[in-house]
């Protein structure tokens, strides 16, 4: 778990970044197929979904699913273990990210105007979600948590060897 804004941005970016760029690709592949005008219909739509990610993901979905998490799920045996909190959190994280941007993918496509748009939003939405969750809990995840860990680990190094400075 980040510990500072730092690490929180960073965190965020690489997961952000990632989930947002997959999750566009199949999105676009979906909709359009394997066309010519893939690749650019990708990164035509990243940069809108980046940032609308991040902010839903730093001002209303993640402090939601963390507050659910250590309100109602995690008990005292999964304080023990940070692999349980991460997963917890992680899951919550998805169901929320998937519930607010299939929205937001349906609106830039425009169909939220058609006579089926509750069918429209819950077939995107499942399909969304049978791709985001292992995607979040086997590749991104483990990714964005690898690198917080070493920048976390050369924070403390660094701690280390100025707190030995301070002493001499």
């Amino acid at each position: 778990m980040p510990r500072n804004l730092k690490e929180e941005v960073v965190f965020t970016a690489i997961m952000a970044g990632l989930m947002v760029f997959v999750m566009t690709a199949y999105n676009v592949a979906m909709a359009q197929g394997f066309s010519n005008g893939l690749i650019l219909a990708i990164l035509s739509g990243y940069p809108l979904g980046l940032v609308v990610a991040i902010i839903l993901d730093l001002l209303v979905v993640g402090p939601i699913a963390k507050g659910l998490a250590f309100k109602y799920i995690i008990n005292d045996y999964m304080r023990k273990n940070t692999v349980l909190i991460g997963i917890t959190i992680s899951v919550l994280m998805v169901l929320g990210m998937v519930t607010c941007m299939s929205l937001f993918g349906i609106a830039v496509e425009g169909k939220l105007a058609g006579a089926h748009v509750l069918a429209t939003y819950g077939h995107t939405w499942i399909f969304n979600l049978i791709v985001a969750l292992p995607l979040q809990l086997i590749i991104v995840g483990p990714i964005a948590r690898g690198v917080l860990g070493k920048m976390q680990q050369a924070t403390a190094k660094q701690e280390e060897s100025s707190a030995v400075e301070d002493e001499d």
